[in-house]
């Protein structure tokens, strides 16, 4: 029997090969693997799944995992669509590069609700990151305002440019069921706003300037007894 509890944190070794596919393939005998068996080379949803089967009926779970685990199709991408369907994901909020020791690629923090309130059912917030850090002369660490704007926008769930949206569930199953934070967060720089006529007057100055010049320049050349 799994003991359950109310709050479940945890960082699992990303990308685990070693996880204990073989005790898996052929059915997990505590019943854990509800929405499958992850493949061989990637043990993250195992983690995942045994700490789903750990929550109680009202439990929360935040779990740091890899990217890859947001995109990666087969038995992964089977995962995660009973997850989602089951309405248990709550938000996904990307973190920076290299702030992990040894592992310099991305991570995310996942979040699992057993028991969403009603505003948040058949959604997910995704929330960006990735702009979030400070940088060590080796790694990448968090700051306390770095901690303090992810809470915010945890927090918030709303939709903010550049950083955070709350999306519904039919748009991430027209996406076969893809968590990438860039398929919903735009994270494009912002365009630059033109002032026209501010533009048009600096133009006008730059063609009487160069006017000027070329006037100086034929009259030195006159001068020297070159043109008419």
């Amino acid at each position: 029997m799994i003991k359950t509890f109310d709050r479940v944190l945890a960082n699992p070794p990303f990308s685990l090969k070693s996880w204990g596919y073989n005790e898996w393939k052929g059915g997990d005998k505590f019943g854990r693997d509800t929405y499958g068996c992850p493949p061989q080379s990637y043990g993250d949803l195992a983690f995942v799944q045994h700490m789903v089967a750990s929550l109680k009926p009202d439990g929360v779970l935040g779990v740091v995992l890899s990217h890859g685990i947001l995109s990666r199709g087969g038995a992964e991408g089977k995962i995660r669509k009973g997850l989602l369907e089951n309405d248990l994901i709550e938000a996904v909020i990307g973190l920076a590069p290299n702030l992990f020791y040894g592992a310099g690629v991305s991570a995310c923090i996942l979040i699992i609700n057993r028991n969403k309130t009603e505003a948040q059912k058949g959604k997910v917030l995704f929330v960006n990151g990735s702009d979030e850090f400070e940088q060590g002369k080796k790694q990448n660490f968090l700051s306390e305002v770095n901690v303090e704007h992810l809470k915010e926008a945890f927090i918030a769930y709303n939709n903010k440019e550049r950083l955070s949206r709350v999306v519904d569930l039919p748009e991430i199953v027209s996406n076969d069921y893809n968590l990438s934070i860039t398929r919903y967060v735009d994270l494009g720089k912002p365009e630059e706003t033109i002032n026209v006529s501010e533009e048009v007057q600096k133009l006008q100055q730059l063609l009487q300037d160069s006017d000027k010049a070329q006037s100086k320049m034929m009259n030195c050349l006159k001068e020297l007894g070159y043109g008419s």
